[in-house]
């Protein structure tokens, strides 16, 4: 039998590593549920597992940070150290013993990594007067590109398919492409090309370090944190018709608004990724996709896959849902603790959800 929803149920395959069963990615969700020191707790393997064997495509950890100094929330996962190398082998291969591509986000907080949590000023492309961040020195950030490097290289020891570059959101790489927050001189400052310089070098050692076929994508968002439209669309031109990335994926908070900068106005912000020459890499969007018309649309205005965040939180099996029922549709919110619970969500990440206005419902 037919549905209208065929087209995210197609396979989706990459230049490199393994094809995707579906058009659905677990988003990379932060969920406060690991241990202190970076290890995988019991709580965080249940939560991204049970979405694997839900049915979604590809299932992406929280934002993993590859130095200690770059942890940007407690009970962050790790992959900074060999120590978490048990944790990420047995997630990893319990994720793809699911069918599902199993990814790591490779992450660094840079200025926004509390002093509080990780016992020192935070780390920056430039002194911050605000966050009290100071600037990394040329060799620091040579250790910055060697450590996303080595971590990339640590996820492939412990059998992930691929990882993930943690470009947006005003973190450490989107901090380098920023013209207001890098104000450098060197070689990594000035000009578009050399404060987006840290991650094509980071492309490039993950491509010449980790085995032919392990899976290499770049999350950027296009707006706030000092960034500019035009230099981000720069960038996504370059890094999908070069071929090293399998895929891009644009975080744009809502898929549905229009750009905030008044000449790209007029039309929607994920219509100037989509209409790029991509080759051979993918494009991926996330942002309110929620209903499985939303999912629907992203793949009909021209993406290849789309990242599921809230209602992968709500529904560890939407795709499969989905796939047995074209009349599904997520729950509407708020939701009880005890549905997120029942959904697979540790005690930690239930409130954590409490601090997102109108998601829990008081008890």
């Amino acid at each position: 039998m037919t549905s209208p929803y065929d087209p995210l149920f197609q396979p989706l395959e990459f230049a490199h590593g393994l094809a995707m069963p579906n058009r659905f990615a677990l988003a990379p969700l932060t969920n406060l549920q690991s241990h202190p020191d970076g290890r995988l707790s019991e709580d965080e393997f249940r939560w991204l597992t049970l979405r694997a064997k839900g049915g979604f495509g590809l299932t992406m950890t929280c934002a993993a940070h590859v130095q200690r100094v770059g942890q940007g929330f407690p009970g962050q996962l790790g992959v900074w150290s060999d120590d978490h190398l048990e944790g990420l082998s047995r997630l990893a291969s319990a994720i793809r013993a699911e069918g599902s591509v199993a990814v790591v986000q490779l992450h660094h907080a840079g200025m926004r990594s509390p002093k509080e949590l990780i016992g020192q000023a935070p780390l920056c492309p430039s002194d911050d007067e605000k966050t009290g961040a100071r600037a990394l020195a040329e060799d620091e950030v040579e250790q910055l590109i060697e450590d996303f490097v080595a971590a990339a290289v640590r996820a492939d020891r412990a059998g992930f398919d691929g990882v993930e570059l943690h470009g947006a959101h005003g973190y450490i790489l989107a901090q380098f492409l920023s013209p207001e927050i890098n104000r450098r001189t060197d070689r990594f400052g000035g000009s578009l090309e050399n404060r987006a310089s840290v991650i094509y070098r980071i492309i490039d050692g993950v491509r010449a370090r980790c085995r032919a076929d392990f899976s290499l994508g770049l999350r950027l968002s296009p707006e706030r944190f000092g960034l500019r439209m035009g230099e981000i669309l720069q960038v996504a031109a370059k890094v999908l018709a070069d071929g090293r990335l399998d895929y891009l994926d644009m975080s744009l908070w809502d898929v549905t608004k229009e750009p905030n900068e008044d000449e790209f106005k007029g039309r929607s912000l994920m219509s100037w990724f989509t209409e790029l020459d991509r080759g051979t890499t993918r494009l991926g969007v996330a942002g309110k996709i929620m209903r499985p018309d939303d999912a629907l649309a992203c793949l009909q205005a021209g993406c290849d896959f789309v990242f599921i965040g809230r209602a992968g939180i709500l529904h560890h099996d939407y795709p499969r849902r989905l796939r047995d029922d074209p009349a599904f549709q997520p729950v509407g919110l708020p939701v009880s603790a005890e549905h997120l619970r029942r959904e697979g969500l540790g005690e930690t990440f239930v409130n954590y959800m409490r601090t997102w206005a109108g998601f829990v419902a008081d008890d």
